[in-house]
């Protein structure tokens, strides 16, 4: 995901600002993801428990790939049609925004009720979805698509031009910052549900809610997203892009320090149900409100490739780096310790990881003045 996500979200945003209407390609991208995730059912279900990882890696990275950009244009469409409606992004945007996460829970609930999730039968119900979106994405308002390539350079022709705020030392300060959050979520991502399902090997723990459904349990992060979402354009009205990044920030640290001290068992859990609300601010503030930045920040022509540009830093180099170092911190202190002594230890390094990321935001990040 990490990888992909590196260089499929900036440049199917430099198609759609350039010469792809943003909907189309939206639908494009869902249906591509949609019939290769369908592939990867069919040779889970051929091969059964025979089945090899090599067997349905290449199928699932292309899923994969074409899935990870709809994330941008999602947003890209959304704005272009909100701006057209006359309506105000930042404020008409988030109660939009909140059904995307009602779906995700609806989705993690489903699978886990259904018993999808230890069986092939996940990829083939992501596909079903991704084929109604395909067509759902037809449906919604037209997008423009600026042809005109802005200059000789190839870089202009090729629609990279977004690439140029990073000239800019306040959007390539803030770019940075989003990358290094984007591995504060990959970690959250990667790691809190093997976490708490490997508290299922202790005897104390075996049978608990948290270790029998763990994607319940992580739902309320989702529950808590549907909540946090609303409260954004009060946020960014009030206190500006900068105090909302913090505030985002400081989550993280919250929400891997109730890991640390957290367990499945009673009061234990309630950290572990802490750390789950505490995400829809760590994530909303950051991921949407970000969004909403980025948008207000760059010209029409270039909205597409910039929301890209932002997935990039956050999802692809973001999420790339987030677990290849995250995997050598979990590794170091895991390895020869108890799962009690050494998985703490990892999630208190994370939070200073992002308490760092706060401090260093609040010094070096500069708003623009009114």
């Amino acid at each position: 995901q990490g990888v992909v996500s590196i260089f499929m979200p900036a440049i199917m945003g430099v198609i759609a600002d350039r010469w792809f209407p943003a909907q189309r390609l939206l639908a494009f991208c869902h249906a591509v993801a949609a019939v290769f995730m369908a592939i990867t059912g069919y040779i889970g279900m051929r091969e059964g428990y025979d089945v090899a990882f090599g067997d349905i890696f290449g199928t699932y990275t292309v899923a994969v790939a074409f899935y990870m950009p709809t994330l941008a244009l999602s947003n890209s469409v959304s704005y272009t049609a909100l701006e057209s409606a006359g309506l105000d992004t930042v404020k008409a945007f988030p109660p939009i925004r909140v059904f995307g996460t009602i779906g995700f829970i609806f989705s993690m609930l489903l699978v886990d009720y259904t018993g999808f999730q230890d069986s092939y039968n996940q990829f083939f119900a992501s596909a079903a979805w991704g084929i109604v979106l395909a067509f759902y994405s037809l449906s919604l308002p037209k997008c423009p698509v600026n042809r005109d390539a802005g200059g000789k350079s190839l870089v202009s022709a090729l629609g990279f031009g977004s690439f140029r705020l990073f000239k800019e030392k306040r959007m390539a300060v803030f770019f940075i910052f989003s990358m290094l959050l984007g591995a504060a979520l990959q970690i959250s991502n990667g790691y809190a549900n093997p976490y708490i399902n490997g508290f299922g090997e202790y005897p104390e723990y075996a049978g608990t809610f948290a270790v029998e459904h763990t994607n319940m349990l992580i739902s309320l992060s989702q529950l808590s997203e549907t909540l946090c979402i609303l409260l954004i354009p009060m946020f960014l009205s009030r206190y500006g892009i900068k105090k909302v990044m913090i505030v985002a920030m400081l989550a993280w640290v919250c929400r891997f320090f109730f890991f640390a001290v957290g367990n499945p068992g009673v009061p234990g859990v309630f950290m572990f149900a802490l750390s789950m609300l505490v995400y829809g601010v760590a994530f909303d503030f950051f991921n949407i409100s970000g969004s909403l930045f980025v948008n207000n920040e760059v010209p029409e022509s270039m909205r597409s490739s910039a929301q890209g540009l932002f997935m990039l830093m956050t999802n692809g180099f973001g999420a790339s780096i987030g677990v290849v170092a995250a995997q050598e911190v979990v590794n170091y202190f895991t390895k020869n310790q108890t799962f009690f002594d050494g998985w703490p230890i990892v999630w208190y390094i994370f939070a200073g990881y992002a308490l760092l990321i706060a401090i260093l935001f609040a010094f070096i990040f500069k708003e623009k003045k009114v």
